[in-house]
């Protein structure tokens, strides 16, 4: 382990102070600490392979934000968490999932049991940790009582997954398939969609154990959906291409529009080619999908076809082979590309849900390691912001047509959805 990323100054002394105390406090700093270094380094390591035209890193540690203090149960703890910059301008920012900008107080029991689960951390222990973060918020906080709020957790997931959808309606879908090495020998693949309602507002919708991220499990999981009032699909599902889920979406809900990933698509492009020349196929691609319209887009891709394919065919057959699906976008309002090119509304939640240790393995069950999973994405769901433009959602309910992103006038035989 790297040096610390939190410096926490000294408490005043309180009558309360005890030997204790004073060790519980110890290792609430030593867990927030080892946890952003891990976030920090996990961040890292997902950048790796990302150089410069001179080999050196793209993505590198770069000091430290401002000190500010968060809440905890033994007190006030100033932190300092680390930044990083992006040397090839891609914007590459460390968005630490433990400490976001806007806490001050500790997060609660429901948050912390869960990422403690995940984080290898037996039940004997949560106690310990749980008093230090949270004071008086713990007690009675048992192994045997946390056992037990796991098992309600476990019904209240079960619960969740047979709720009724027949009056649901979402617009937008957010598709992916997450593997976690959690607790066990064998790796647990969660399928997870997150929706957009016609509001605006972001949903879990579904996150259920599956199997490879196979056609067969998403098709058990969609027709899950179905049978419980969900007949009307979105109208763009965006997801990355490897996925089993567009052959089960094409049988379930056919009129959906299918939208490929641009940062899984980038990365899949990019792991075929030598580090050398990723960076000028890269800044090619970002041409294409920043492109004004689809005309200009075709256009760009065109040229990076023409120009990279000679000498790396591979890749470029890999970027061609979903041309039209990576291009959907332009049929939806300009406001909306920026949430809908890419997965990142699901790839941004599970920075925490990827923060794992290997420590205790065989441990769990997979049905508790998904339903501590469950209980953190409930969290975060309740700080999920409306999507840009949220008001012409409405608009596409209702079959109103779009082209690069403006509203197609004059439009006939419009049906209200």
């Amino acid at each position: 382990m790297s040096e610390s990323t939190l410096s926490v100054l000294s408490q005043p002394e309180t009558e309360e102070s005890d030997p204790l105390h004073a060790l519980l406090r110890r290792g609430a700093r030593k867990l927030i600490a080892d946890a952003v270094e891990a976030e920090l380094a996990l961040f890292l390591e997902g950048y790796a392979e990302h150089r410069l035209e001179d080999e050196r890193q793209a993505v590198v540690r770069n000091g430290y934000l401002p000190r500010r203090t968060v809440q905890t149960g033994i007190g006030d703890v100033e932190i300092q968490v680390p930044k990083v910059r992006d040397r090839s301008g891609g914007g590459a920012c460390l968005r630490s999932s433990l400490l976001p900008p806007y806490l001050k107080r500790a997060r609660s029991v429901e948050e912390l049991i869960p990422w403690l689960y995940l984080k290898g951390v037996s039940t004997g222990d949560y106690q310990e940790a749980l008093a230090a973060l949270l004071g008086d918020e713990a007690k009675g906080l048992s192994a045997n009582t946390i056992s037990r709020l796991k098992q309600h957790w476990i019904e209240e997931h079960r619960a969740w997954c047979r709720r009724d959808l027949g009056e649901r309606r979402w617009v937008y879908w957010w598709v992916d398939g997450v593997y976690s090495n959690v607790r066990m020998d064998d790796r647990v693949c969660l399928l997870v969609i997150v929706g957009v309602t016609e509001h605006g507002d972001k949903e879990l919708i579904a996150v259920e154990d599956g199997h490879r991220e196979s056609e067969a499990s998403w098709y058990e999981l969609l027709a899950g959906l179905r049978a419980r009032g969900l007949m009307q699909g979105p109208k763009l599902a965006v997801g990355d291409g490897a996925l089993g889920f567009w052959k089960a979406l094409a049988k379930l809900y056919p009129d959906t529009a299918h939208q490929r990933c641009w940062v899984h698509k980038t990365a899949n492009v990019l792991e075929k080619l030598p580090k050398s020349v990723q960076p000028k196929i890269k800044a090619a691609m970002h041409e294409i999908w920043m492109a004004e319209t689809r005309e200009d887009a075709h256009t760009a891709f065109d040229q990076t076809l023409k120009r990279f394919e000679p000498k790396y065919p591979r890749a470029m057959d890999c970027l061609a082979k979903d041309r039209d699906a990576l291009l959907a976008f332009y049929d939806f309002p300009a406001e909306h590309w920026v949430h809908i090119r890419t997965t990142n509304p699901i790839e941004s939640t599970f920075a925490t849900v990827r923060l794992r240790s290997d420590r205790m393995r065989n441990c769990g069950s997979r049905e508790t390691t998904l339903t501590m999973v469950f209980k953190l994405l409930q969290s975060a769901q309740k700080g999920w912001k409306r999507i840009k433009g949220f008001r012409k959602l409405e608009l596409l309910v209702n079959n109103v047509q779009f082209r690069n992103g403006e509203q197609v006038v004059d439009q006939e035989d419009r049906v209200a959805a």
